[in-house]
């Protein structure tokens, strides 16, 4: 899953594109073999002030349009927790996959409009929102309270006709760098709900923190990261750099399975 920030301050400055470059950026994503494009206007880092809704569409329509008119085939997701959003994408290009970095907590109609509409989605673990996150890092165990927290989700997707969904355990968000760690040492335990399990870590602090290193020297670490995440059973990774996630994807292939050109990013 190939990331397009149509945003000014995400925490990694490349991949921060204008929509009048997001045609391109898509381009270039899908040669090197990314399986989906994630489109995000409103950034999420730590201590981000949220764009009005208005703004965050703004943002996304022009660059929506242009990406489906020039991929018509490309698979799309949309990186918003604002049904409002939602509902404008699936009016514009119709399905697409939804990514909710909220599991639905920031806004009370987004379950009930991804169950109308019959979208797949994405629901991210989350405590607080992006501005007040980072001062919820209190668990009990971090691996069951995140397990926990899936098994309820899954009732309220039942509740809202929800049936095609994505667990992502929310590196980053509401979590130490410590916290992030053990729970990538027993990611294979969110296996235990049933769902397809989508690993955000692409150059994130808790990779660059401890080796003292910024967003723009972490490559080469990121992958390592995402060789142990799919060793612990990460079926997707979202990812800024796509032809290097790809290598590593297919060199897991090559040690672990029969098949090294397959790649499900």
């Amino acid at each position: 899953m190939g990331i397009i920030n149509l945003t000014e301050d995400s925490f990694y400055a490349e991949s921060r594109v204008k929509a009048a470059e997001a045609v391109e950026r898509a381009g270039a994503m899908l040669e090197e073999g990314a399986d989906r494009l994630d489109l995000g206007a409103c950034s999420t880092r730590p201590g981000a002030e949220q764009p009005s809704p208005e703004e965050e569409w703004r943002r996304l329509e022009g660059a929506l349009g242009a990406i489906r008119k020039a991929f018509p085939e490309a698979r799309l997701s949309v990186d918003t927790y604002r049904a409002g959003i939602v509902q404008r994408v699936y009016d514009a290009i119709g399905p697409f996959l939804v990514n909710d970095i909220s599991a639905g907590q920031l806004d009370p109609r987004m379950l009930p409009t991804v169950g109308r509409l019959g979208l797949p989605y994405v629901a991210m673990h989350m405590r607080g929102t992006p501005e007040t996150m980072q001062g919820l890092t209190s668990y009990t165990n971090i691996v069951e309270d995140v397990k926990a927290y899936f098994v309820q989700f899954g009732k309220k997707a039942d509740e809202y006709g929800i049936k095609d969904w994505i667990l992502d355990p929310g590196f980053g968000f509401a979590k130490t760098v410590e916290q992030n760690y053990e729970l990538l040492r027993h990611l294979d335990q969110l296996r235990q709900t049933g769902r397809k399990i989508l690993v955000g870590v692409s150059r994130k602090s808790m990779i660059y923190k401890p080796l003292g290193i910024t967003p723009e020297e972490a490559l080469s670490p990121t992958q390592i990261v995402h060789f142990i995440a799919l060793e612990k059973g990460a079926d997707i990774l979202r990812v800024h750099d796509v032809a290097e996630a790809v290598r590593t994807k297919r060199l897991y292939s090559t040690i672990y399975t029969s098949s090294p050109g397959a790649a499900n990013l």
